[in-house]
C-alpha cells in the first residue's frame, strides 16, 4: 500500500475493518488526518517548507506546530503563507509551559494569526518530576491562563507524558491535574501511546474523563511497551480507541512517530 494510501485509510480503522477506501459515511469516519510535526523534526530542520510540502503529498490534512521549537526559525506570518500554500491546518501547537507566564496574551494573538483551535502544554518543567506540590502550582496557573485563552476564542490544553503516570508520594501527578484544572478552562490532549507507556490504560481514561479530551496524538508503542513504532505494527488497538471517543469527528487526532530512522518514509 502506498503511503498516501495508508493515511487516507487510516480512518477507517475504528468503522469495523482496516485499511479501507475513503467510502464510509461522516459518521463513522475521520476525515481529516494530522501529523504532530515532531515526528518530522529532523527534515522541518533541514527544510520546513519542502517537508510541509512532502506531509501534505503524503496525504495529512493538519498538523501540529511546534512553537517551543521556534517554529523552526520561522516566524509565524511564514508559517501561515506556507500552510495556505500547501493547503495544510494547524488545528493546534505545542508550546513550552513557561509561555503562560509571560506574554500569554501575545501568543493568543499569535494563535488566532494561525488559525489555531488550541495551545497545548506537552509536558512540565523540571521541579514536577518530584514535586506534587508543583503539579498543584501549575494546575492552578493552567486555570488562570486558561480563562484568559477563553476570553480570546482559544482553547488552552496539556498532554500527557510517559512520566505523568509515576507517583509522587503515592499520589499520581497526571490524575491530580485532571482534578484541580476546570474544565470550562483548561482540555485534555490525550497522547494514547504516552499513557501506555507510562504504566495507565488510554482506554480507562477515555472512559473516566470522556468529556475532558479534546485533541489526541495517535501512536503505536513496541510489544514490550518501551518506545513508540510505526502506526500498525505495534500493540495498541488504536480502532478501539477511536472508536471510543465521542464526536471525533470534531476533534483533531495527530499521529505522532517519534524515533523513525527515516521520518518522511515512515
Amino acid at each position: 500500500m502506498r503511503r498516501r494510501d495508508f493515511v487516507q485509510a487510516f480512518g477507517a480503522t475504528f468503522a469495523g475493518a482496516a485499511f479501507l477506501p475513503r467510502i464510509a459515511s461522516p459518521k463513522d469516519h475521520l476525515w481529516r488526518v494530522g501529523l504532530e510535526l515532531y515526528s518530522v523534526r529532523n527534515a522541518m530542520k533541514a527544510d520546513p517548507e519542502r517537508t510541509l510540502a512532502a506531509v501534505r503529498a503524503i496525504g495529512y490534512d493538519d498538523v501540529e506546530l511546534l512553537w517551543s521549537w521556534n517554529n523552526f526559525g520561522r516566524t509565524p506570518e511564514q508559517v501561515r503563507a506556507t500552510l495556505k500554500h500547501e493547503g495544510l491546518k494547524a488545528p493546534s501547537a505545542h508550546i513550552a509551559p513557561e509561555a503562560l507566564l509571560k506574554d500569554w496574551e501575545t501568543s493568543l494573538a499569535t494563535a488566532k494569526l494561525l488559525g489555531h483551535q488550541y495551545l497545548i502544554v506537552p509536558s512540565l518543567p523540571d521541579e514536577a518530576n518530584t514535586s506534587i506540590d508543583a503539579w498543584r502550582r501549575w494546575a492552578d496557573r493552567f486555570n488562570a491562563a486558561g480563562d484568559l485563552a477563553r476570553r480570546a476564542g482559544i482553547w488552552l490544553a496539556f498532554h500527557n507524558e510517559p512520566e505523568h503516570m509515576k507517583p509522587i508520594h503515592g499520589e499520581v501527578p497526571y490524575d491530580l491535574f485532571i482534578e484541580r484544572t476546570d474544565p470550562s478552562r483548561v482540555r485534555l490532549q490525550l497522547d494514547f501511546g504516552n499513557m501506555e507507556m507510562g504504566g495507565g490504560s488510554p482506554l480507562k481514561y477515555l472512559r473516566e474523563y470522556r468529556d475532558r479530551y479534546w485533541s489526541f496524538h495517535v501512536k503505536d508503542i513496541a510489544e514490550d511497551g518501551t518506545r513508540d513504532t510505526e502506526l500498525g505494527r505495534g500493540r495498541m488497538n488504536l480502532r478501539a480507541l477511536l472508536a471510543t471517543i465521542p464526536d471525533v469527528q470534531k476533534k483533531p487526532c495527530y499521529v505522532e512517530q517519534e524515533k523513525m530512522a527515516d521520518e518522511l518514509a515512515s
